[in-house]
């Protein structure tokens, strides 16, 4: 009898062990529709992340929000700042274009000193015996062009048209040995005045001339043409100082300056041609002759 019972229980439990694997069999196989039993387990699992997951994006949702008003918040404030300073940029833009406009009308002007209209123009003829002086273009009456009008390259200011022909005109540039040849100019972003008159050959640099002993000039420091000969329009870049010293009579100071163009190689160029007039009434081109800052 006990032994009887004692096999049962073996029995019983090999039948267990082969159910369980059975199932286990049965559940790994690739089915496409899951048991009874694995639904529920499914079922039950998934609602008890939906209700741990559903706060938790909430609560993200909601960290985000906050963190994106936080940052609307500041480049609003940013924003609002840099709309301030453009709104005080205008206004003191519209000042200066009061400003110069009623300038303009004391001295008679109908267009600022720096208006002009370029003319473009090619480099046709060169004298070797004046290469350095002065150069031939293939604009001239014909094109508009007239005697006394500014010619500058990309670079900068190169010179004046001195002879015109139909067809042609001569320029004579900075470098010119003639020292009757000025150009007023000023220090940009100073104002300290003084004359281009004289070119050094052997620095190959133009030399700035008359400036008042009081001012101070650095190296590096812009050079452009100040607009007040008649002549060359305002604002033309002409080159870079690169020493400063005193005159023979050290009463006024000069300087030295590396031209902005290069002299020695020139294609194409640019006619500036003035728009505006002079203070006497007359067109700027034609003044240089009768005012002492800028002759021919």
């Amino acid at each position: 009898m006990p032994r009887f019972f004692s096999n049962k229980r073996l029995i019983l439990l090999l039948v267990g062990v082969i159910v369980l694997v059975a199932l286990i069999s049965f559940s790994l196989k690739d089915r496409q529709n899951a048991s009874l039993p694995e639904q529920v387990v499914k079922d039950v699992v998934g609602f008890g992340q939906s209700l741990f997951s559903k706060p938790a994006h909430y609560i993200t949702n909601l960290i985000g929000n906050v963190d994106g008003i936080l940052n609307t918040y500041e480049e609003n404030k940013h924003l609002k700042v840099r709309l301030s300073e453009y709104a005080s940029g205008q206004a003191e833009l519209t000042d200066i274009k009061s400003e110069n406009k009623r300038l303009l009308e004391l001295l008679g002007k109908k267009d600022d000193l720096r208006a002009f209209a370029p003319v473009q123009a090619t480099v046709i003829s060169r004298n070797p015996d004046q290469w350095e002086e002065k150069i031939i273009i293939d604009k001239g009456e014909e094109h508009g062009i007239k005697k006394n009008m500014a010619v500058v390259t990309a670079g900068g200011l190169i010179g004046k048209i001195v002879l015109v022909t139909p067809f042609t005109s001569t320029v004579e540039l900075l470098s010119t040995e003639n020292r009757n040849f000025r150009v007023a100019a000023v220090i940009s972003g100073e104002k300290t005045f003084g004359l281009i008159e004289g070119y050094d050959r052997k620095r190959s640099e133009l030399i700035m001339k008359r400036i008042d002993s009081s001012f101070e000039v650095k190296v590096g420091q812009k050079v452009i043409s100040s607009g007040l000969g008649g002549i060359f329009p305002k604002g033309l870049l002409i080159g870079e100082v690169t020493e400063v010293s005193t005159d023979d009579y050290g009463l006024t100071k000069l300087a030295y300056i590396r031209p902005a163009a290069e002299f020695s190689m020139l294609d194409h160029v640019i006619i500036a041609k003035r728009s505006s007039t002079s203070v006497d009434g007359t067109d700027g081109e034609g003044t240089a002759d009768t005012e002492g800052e800028e002759g021919s």
